[in-house]
C-alpha cells in the first residue's frame, strides 16, 4: 500500500524537490496534502499532476482563486479538491490519522506550529524547517517523544550526520565531534570591506545550491549554519562544544562525525536536495532519488577550513545564543527573518543585518520557556523590537 504523504511548503524548493523523487516511484507513494502561502500557479500544476485530496493556501485569497481554477477544469478529480485556508486548517490537515509521512519544508518561523502539529499526530515527520527546533528546541524534542513521532532531517548537513551515526549508542560517550560543513556562501572570498555593498541579487545567488531568497541570504551570511547548529545541538542532544563548523566550498562533504577512537565519518554526494528527501521518504531503505553518483576521477580538491567570524558576524552570533539558551535562539531567529526581509526590500545594508540581529538580543530579557506560547509571545517580541531596530536607522543603507 502507498505511502500517505503531507507535503508543508509544497511550491518551495525542498516541496518541488520533493515532489520530483515522489514522481520517480508512483508505486510507493501518494500525495494527500499540499500546502503553500500564494502561488496559485505552481499549485495548479502540482494539483493536475499528484490530483491530492486536499490543499491549504495560508493566504485566504489564494485558497479562493485556486478552487475557481480547479472547478473550472474538466478533470473531475480536479474539482473534487478540497481547498481550505488559514493556521487551523494547516494544522488539521497534517493531523489526518491517515497520513503516513510529513515533509515539513515551511521556511521560517511560520512552519512551527503546523510542523509541531504533525509530530503531535505521531507521523513520520521529515524536517526541513530548521526554525521550529531553533525557535522551541526542548519543548520540540520533548512532543517527538510524547507523541512516538519520527523525526527525520532533511537539511543535507544533519541528514549526513544522520546516516553517519548510523545505530551509534550513547552518542555523547563515543563521539569526538559533530562536524557541520558549510560551503561559505558566495561572499567567502569577498574583500570583507565590499561586504557592506553587497546587494540582493548578489546575495542570493548561491553558488553551489538552488534555494530561495531568504536561505540563500542565509547562506550568504552564514546564519544558515549557525541555525543549523543550534538545530543540531537539540536535534542530536549534543552540547555547543561537541559541534564544530568546517568552511567546504565544494558542498561535496554534506558533514561528519568524528569518533573517540580516531574514525571519522562522512556522508558526501553532488549538492542536490533530493539525495537527502529520498533517504528520508524510504529510510531505513534507499530509493533512487535523480542525483547522479559523485565521479571521483572528476572530483577538484576537496578542501576544509575554519569560519571567519568577522566575515561571518551572524554565525558568531547563532553560537552566542546556544551556549546563552533560553530564549536566545528564538530571539535570532526572528531577529534575522525581519533583517533579511529588511534587506532583500532594499531597506539595509547587507551587513545590517547582524547589526539587527545583536540589537535586538541585546535588548530582550532571555528566559527559560516553559511552554509554547512562552517561544509564541518571544518570537513576536523580538519581532517587534527587530522591526523598531530598522525603524530607528540601525544597519540603513
Amino acid at each position: 500500500m502507498n505511502q500517505q504523504v503531507a507535503i508543508l511548503g509544497s511550491t518551495g524548493s525542498i516541496g518541488q524537490s520533493t515532489l520530483d523523487v515522489i514522481a520517480r516511484h508512483p508505486d510507493k507513494y501518494q500525495v494527500k496534502v499540499l500546502t503553500a502561502n500564494s502561488n496559485i500557479e505552481t499549485m495548479l500544476s502540482q494539483c493536475i499532476q499528484f490530483q491530492p485530496n486536499k490543499v491549504v493556501m495560508a493566504d485566504p485569497q489564494s485558497a479562493e482563486k485556486l478552487k475557481v481554477e480547479l472547478s473550472q477544469h474538466q478533470s473531475r478529480t480536479l474539482s473534487e479538491i478540497i481547498v481550505t485556508s488559514g493556521s487551523n486548517e494547516l494544522a488539521n490537515a497534517v493531523s489526518d490519522e491517515q497520513l503516513d509521512i510529513v515533509v515539513a519544508a515551511i521556511v521560517g518561523a511560520a512552519g512551527l506550529l503546523p510542523t509541531l502539529a504533525a509530530v503531535e499526530a505521531g507521523h513520520r515527520v521529515l524536517l526541513a524547517n530548521k526554525e521550529a527546533l531553533v525557535m522551541s528546541g526542548e519543548i520540540f524534542m520533548q512532543s517527538v517523544q510524547r507523541s512516538g513521532a519520527t523525526l527525520l532531517p532533511v537539511d543535507s548537513e544533519h541528514n549526513a550526520i544522520f546516516q553517519c551515526l548510523a545505530d551509534t549508542k550513547e552518542p555523547l560517550k563515543v563521539i569526538d565531534k559533530i562536524l557541520l560543513t558549510g560551503s561559505g556562501g558566495p561572499f567567502r572570498a569577498l574583500p570583507i570591506e565590499q561586504l557592506e555593498y553587497v546587494t540582493p541579487e548578489q546575495a542570493c545567488a548561491h553558488p553551489n545550491w538552488d534555494m530561495g531568497k531568504k536561505i540563500s541570504v542565509d547562506s550568504a551570511t552564514m546564519m544558515n549554519k549557525g541555525l543549523e547548529l543550534i538545530e543540531a545541538s537539540f536535534m542530536f542532544q549534543m552540547p555547543a562544544d561537541k559541534i564544530q563548523i568546517v568552511v567546504h566550498p565544494q558542498s561535496i562533504v554534506h558533514s561528519m562525525v568524528s569518533y573517540v577512537d580516531g574514525s571519522v565519518l562522512a556522508q558526501m554526494g553532488n549538492p542536490d536536495m533530493r539525495t537527502p528527501i529520498a533517504h528520508c521518504l524510504a529510510w531505513p531503505d534507499r530509493i533512487d532519488a535523480g542525483v547522479e553518483s559523485l565521479d571521483f576521477y572528476k572530483l577538484q580538491n576537496l578542501t576544509f577550513d575554519q569560519p571567519d567570524y568577522q566575515r561571518f558576524p551572524c554565525l558568531k552570533l547563532a553560537e552566542e545564543a546556544l551556549r546563552i539558551g533560553g530564549t536566545a535562539p528564538c530571539i535570532i531567529n526572528a531577529a534575522n527573518e525581519i533583517a533579511v526581509a529588511a534587506f532583500l526590500a532594499g531597506e539595509i545594508r547587507f551587513t545590517g543585518i547582524a547589526e539587527v540581529i545583536r540589537e535586538t538580543l541585546g535588548q530582550i530579557e532571555i528566559i527559560e520557556p516553559k511552554s509554547l506560547d512562552d517561544v509564541i509571545k518571544t518570537n513576536d517580541y523580538a519581532r517587534q523590537v527587530a522591526s523598531k531596530q530598522i525603524e530607528n536607522g540601525t544597519g540603513n543603507l
